[in-house]
């Protein structure tokens, strides 16, 4: 074997990349000088892909597969080098490895609510988060776009920019879809799909696809979703008569406390009230309140007033007062001559005596007695 046999076995390289992490993305091959041999092996494992870069160009991209780098099969660099040196000459170059695997479970979510108009609630505030997927599909427009001249570069430093666009466009999605708050859970898988087809395009400007994602959750703001729980704890309770009924019934017989049964009777007129403000478009009357708020204002029926107060009396006679008397018994005694209209009474709350016939509720009395006659 000759001396320049022997040199050109020395200078043959081994160019392969192992990749031990789980958030590497593109990672450069490193040679001193970025000096690498002609008839080097290139070995370029499943989901990976192998970049050269000469003097600040693309040259060519090698799929999975085992290479000799010579002339026949880098057509790119070989047009790039012209090869004046000869067929033994080292070449200088940057090997890129990316890697074209997908990177699961990667979080996003909404920082901020976003704001929708909802069929059945009007305007509403949800936030909403969930997980994606992303793989490189075209490894040099994502060395071009995304990486450039890095060394090592992770799925950190471009996550920000993929949750950025995953929110915009589901804000954007989630206003125009229609679908009520109560069936957006039945729908998370379709406005995932719809979310991803429309990022799909930006994505593939990046040489990136989206293989999934998913929505976990939407939610409203605490305050609603309280609402929302008493509005349900009402549907299931139903007859609030018949429910107020029970409880009484409850609270006695779990040892006749008259304090818990009142405070159970109090509970369940609460939730009457409460039914009253949904009838009558109250805050929890939902679509019931909007529509009332829409259509012309009627006068509630009026409440009777209360009874009337059954007054006693009093009769001073001959310096002596006796009594008290009902009105009906004062209306027996005027009948049987017993009270005139010069007798006095006094009742609670009156100003001192006077006379029955001065007294309005007691004038009536006299009215079916003919008056003494003139003269008499």
């Amino acid at each position: 074997m000759g001396i320049f046999d022997f040199l050109s076995g020395e200078f043959i390289d081994v160019i392969h990349w192992v990749d031990d992490s789980r958030d590497t993305m593109v990672w450069r091959f490193e040679r001193e000088g970025h000096e690498i041999k002609y008839g080097a092996k290139l070995t370029v494992r499943e989901g990976q892909a192998a970049v050269f870069v000469h003097e600040g160009q693309l040259a060519d991209v090698f799929t999975p597969g085992l290479y000799m780098l010579e002339t026949n099969n880098m057509p790119v660099m070989t047009t790039l080098m012209h090869w004046d040196h000869g067929f033994k000459s080292p070449f200088k170059s940057e090997i890129y490895y990316v890697n074209t695997t997908r990177f699961n479970d990667l979080k996003w979510g909404t920082k901020n609510p976003i704001i929708c108009r909802d069929p059945e609630f009007g305007p509403v505030r949800l936030r909403a988060f969930g997980t994606y997927s992303v793989r490189v599909t075209n490894p040099a427009k994502f060395l071009i776009e995304i990486v450039g001249t890095d060394g090592e570069f992770t799925m950190d430093e471009i996550s920000f920019q993929i949750r950025n666009i995953i929110v915009q466009e589901f804000s954007r999605t989630l206003a125009k879809s229609g679908i009520p708050v109560l069936d957006m859970a039945a729908n998370t898988r379709e406005l995932g799909q719809l979310v991803a087809k429309e990022i799909e395009a930006q994505l593939a400007d990046y040489g990136l696809s989206l293989p999934e994602l998913y929505i976990e959750n939407i939610s409203l703001p605490p305050a609603v979703e309280e609402v929302m729980d008493k509005r349900s704890s009402m549907g299931v309770i139903g007859n609030l008569n018949e429910y107020m009924q029970f409880q009484t019934a409850e609270a006695l017989g779990r040892g006749g406390d008259a304090s818990a049964a009142m405070q159970a009777g109090i509970g369940a007129a609460m939730g009457m009230q409460m039914a009253g403000q949904v009838a009558h478009g109250g805050p929890w009357g939902g679509q019931h309140a909007r529509s009332a708020a829409s259509a012309p204002q009627t006068s509630a029926p009026m409440a009777p007033p209360p009874p009337p107060v059954e007054h006693v009396w009093h009769v001073a006679e001959d310096g002596k007062t006796h009594g008290p008397y009902s009105k009906a018994r004062l209306g027996r005694m005027a009948a049987e001559g017993d009270l005139s209209r010069d007798s006095y009474v006094w009742t609670p709350g009156q100003d001192g005596w006077q006379r029955a016939e001065d007294v309005s509720e007691l004038a009536q009395l006299f009215t079916i007695l003919p008056p003494p006659p003139p003269g008499g």
